[in-house]
């Protein structure tokens, strides 16, 4: 069967995209506010595509939490102090040493399941494990469903609410803004933090922002999403890049990874990608000066590497790709001085 491609420009002008994870080829990050947030909403809902039991979550902290010291332990939400005598504030804890009495570890809902409007429950966002965390028994029944709020020093309440802990506000942070990205209205962050009203987006808590700034992703939190991701299929785009929520509710200037969210301005270079549409498995790339195009590689939705196409060059400015499985496609071409990227649909 011949099969058809249709080429689309992501945008106008080409972009170098300086580090920018394949996962996140189809946001336009010249879009900021609620444009961006709804971008992002619709690619981790949309790659959300294996949605675990909330029994499964076990399976996933047991791997998810390690500690990235020692990989006998899982790091404890909350917790501060491993040799003071008390469990209940311990930061680490054996593994395999999970279940529900004191001295062992359960699963903490950073958004607390009674936050969300409705309930959170035990599937869909009640099980989601990028919202769960490992904590003491004792810990995560002291926070309860107290609402997060500024303090300083360790975990523990805050006149009526609870401050996580300097470790881990930013943690909390990442996790609640993905929560109202993939869950929207039922996860309002207003419903999980106190303090004032963010400018932008009356559902957001301006502490959230200054937590997400202050404190720096941390190795947990960078396996966590990668480990979450290989179970879940979708990514908490706030520990990928943290200064994705200042384009989004602006705030205190966050850590950006990608360098000005990978967006550099390129003068746009010849450049072309045909026939359109194309028959017989061919694509060609034709590029002014086809030696400055270091790589060419093709990638599924999700970001997983297409294996099943060769290119050949066949002249000083031209590629031929053969192609021949069907499916919605990124082509990413890498010259010398960008990236840039096309959607690719093969019927």
């Amino acid at each position: 069967m011949k099969k058809i491609f249709s080429i689309f420009l992501l945008a106008k002008l080409s972009f170098a995209l300086s580090q920018v994870p394949v996962y996140y080829s189809s946001i336009d990050f010249t879009q900021t506010g609620m444009a961006l947030k709804s971008q992002l909403t619709t690619l981790i809902t949309n790659t959300h595509t294996s949605p675990i039991s909330y029994s499964d979550v076990w399976d996933v902290l047991v791997t998810s939490d390690l500690d990235p010291t020692n990989s006998a332990d899982v790091l404890l939400a909350y917790g501060y102090d491993d040799s003071d005598g008390s469990v209940i504030n311990d930061r680490t804890r054996d593994k395999t040493n999970n279940g529900g009495s004191t001295g062992q570890w359960n699963r903490e809902h950073t958004f607390a399941n009674s936050q969300g409007n409705p309930d959170l429950g035990t599937v869909g966002p009640g099980s989601d494990a990028h919202n769960l965390r490992a904590s003491d028994v004792q810990m995560n029944g002291n926070r309860g469903n107290l609402l997060f709020a500024a303090g300083s020093g360790d975990a523990g309440p805050v006149s009526s609410n609870w401050y996580p802990g300097d470790e881990w506000i930013g943690d909390c942070a990442r996790i609640v803004m993905y929560m109202y990205l993939r869950y929207g209205l039922q996860c309002r962050p207003i419903y999980c933090a106190s303090g004032s009203i963010n400018s932008v987006d009356a559902n957001m808590v301006d502490i959230l922002l200054t937590w997400n700034a202050n404190d720096p992703v941390s190795q947990l939190e960078m396996n966590r999403n990668n480990i979450i991701y290989t179970w879940q299929g979708n990514r908490n785009p706030f520990i990928d890049n943290p200064s994705i929520a200042t384009h989004i509710w602006g705030g205190p200037a966050a850590a950006d990874p990608w360098g000005g969210l990978g967006l550099e301005q390129v003068a746009e270079s010849y450049f072309n990608v045909y026939p359109v549409p194309s028959f017989d498995n061919q694509i060609y790339i034709r590029h002014s000066s086809i030696s400055e195009i270091q790589s060419v590689t093709m990638y599924d939705e999700k970001g997983s590497l297409m294996e099943n196409f060769s290119f050949d060059k066949i002249s000083e400015d031209m590629f031929q790709m053969n192609v021949i499985t069907e499916g919605v496609w990124i082509l990413k071409i890498q010259t010398e001085s960008e990236i840039i990227t096309k959607k690719v649909i093969v019927l």
